[in-house]
């Protein structure tokens, strides 16, 4: 059987799982010629949702019926450079592909391909549409490239183009046939032009929906885990490992899954050999990580290692040194940034006793973190963000904490080296066993 996961490209739908609740909401709005906007980190899996929206049976499987929609697909990352113009241009000769059987409309469509293409050559179209009794369901891949200027794409621009796709979708006659769905790395509100507080905002006709990181009955169904009696044990151990260095992502989870399946494979009764899948794996996944590191701003880096610092305090607590009591001042202060981080899948949040606690959602990223703390050059100039809200003696706590760190990172790594103790030499057979491949 070929490999049943799939690394660098989308999930069919066909082998797509999870996101029930988040599927339903998307099709409540296209019920509804409403619009979504969902977002995620790199790798939860935005482009595999919205192939699984075009699906024709994943209609069925909401029990709609796909045949009065025109489903159009288009990434904002394909037209290069983004411009207003280039993207109803797609949109429209994408659209005039789904129209095999209204020759009618698309002649229209090509009338204005001949011209320049503006939001009004797409109103037509869509009018159109309505008299043929079908609607479009525009689902809209990469838009961080839309609310990004270019050198053929200014800030007016880009608030003009804003603008006029509200208005399609908000103010004109024809949005009873559209039902626009989004795609972006980030909130809507934390990407594009600055508000106008005198207008409403250019986002507002969206339902907000975050994808995040899989939770354990997602994370169970992409690897095929069955819950086998008498293999209970090894199905936790086997899940924890792979939890601790894949987080709930879902593309780290295709390719974690994809080492076990050649392992199994080729193994031919042979155990497991824990050390080189777990250096395979962070080798084949370094640049996902450091590309996720390169997008946090400062401030989210800073937080980053703050975390990392008190996930080693509880590692090396016998060690004096670790006097990080007056993080959570920080912390305090900065929670919608922590918010966003989390969002992002890059941490996990736990209240106990109403207090939050994070923690990394992989491994691998905190040891990346960890060694970004050692690469630290100035402190000093870390410090106006780290130590902003914080007195004197309190921030000289954390400067000692990390000078320390500085001088004694052979005992720091030892407390977070994970690849030889948490994903334990099991007998292939046995994992086979705890698999549903066929």
């Amino acid at each position: 059987m070929p490999n049943p996961f799939f690394v660098g490209q989308a999930v069919p739908p066909q082998r797509f799982v999870g996101r029930t609740s988040e599927l339903d909401a998307a099709f409540d709005q296209i019920h509804n010629r409403s619009h979504m906007a969902i977002w995620g980190g790199p790798g939860m899996g935005k482009t595999s949702f919205l192939e699984k929206l075009a699906s024709t049976e994943t209609w069925q499987q909401h029990r709609l019926d796909s045949s009065s929609a025109v489903i159009v697909l288009v990434s904002c990352g394909n037209i290069i450079p983004f411009t207003p113009a280039g993207f109803w241009r797609e949109v429209l000769s994408l659209l005039r592909e789904k129209l095999d059987r209204e020759p009618a409309i698309q002649a229209n469509i090509d009338t204005l391909l001949a011209n320049r293409t503006t939001k009004e050559s797409l109103r037509q179209v869509l009018r159109k549409l309505g008299q043929s009794k079908k609607f479009l369901v525009l689902l809209i891949d990469d838009y961080d490239a839309a609310l990004q200027t270019n050198e053929e794409y200014t800030e007016a621009e880009m608030e003009l183009f804003l603008s006029e796709c509200r208005s399609l979708s908000y103010h004109s006659q024809e949005r009873k046939y559209l039902s626009m769905i989004v795609a972006s790395l980030k909130r809507l509100n934390e990407l594009g032009p600055k508000l106008n507080l005198n207008k409403s905002p250019w986002y507002n006709h969206y339902l907000f929906q975050s994808l995040k990181p899989f939770n354990d009955t997602e994370f169970d169904q992409l690897l095929g885990i069955q819950k086998t009696p008498g293999l209970d044990k090894d199905i936790l151990e086997l899940r924890k490992a792979i939890r601790e260095i894949a987080g709930g992502h879902p593309a780290m989870l295709q390719i974690a899954g994809s080492f076990l399946y050649r392992e199994v494979r080729g193994s031919q009764g042979q155990v497991l050999d824990a050390q080189d899948f777990s250096a395979r794996f962070e080798s084949d996944t370094k640049q996902f990580f450091d590309n996720t590191w390169r997008r946090c701003n400062e401030v989210e880096k800073n937080l980053l290692m703050l975390i990392a610092l008190m996930d080693l305090k509880g590692r090396l607590h016998k060690n004096k040194k670790f006097d990080l009591s007056d993080i959570d001042i920080i912390f305090s202060q900065k929670e919608r940034d922590l918010t966003n981080l989390e969002e992002q899948g890059v941490i996990i949040r736990k209240v106990h006793a109403g207090k939050s606690e994070y923690s990394f959602t992989s491994s691998i990223m905190k040891r990346l973190v960890v060694q970004e703390l050692w690469n630290t050059n100035n402190l000093q100039d870390r410090e106006k963000i780290f130590f902003n809200p914080m007195s004197h003696g309190q921030a000289k706590k954390i400067t000692n904490t990390i000078q320390w760190l500085w001088k004694n990172k052979d005992q720091a790594l030892s407390a977070i080296e994970w690849s030889g103790k948490l994903l334990a030499a099991l007998p292939t057979g046995a994992i086979k066993g705890l698999f549903n491949w066929k």
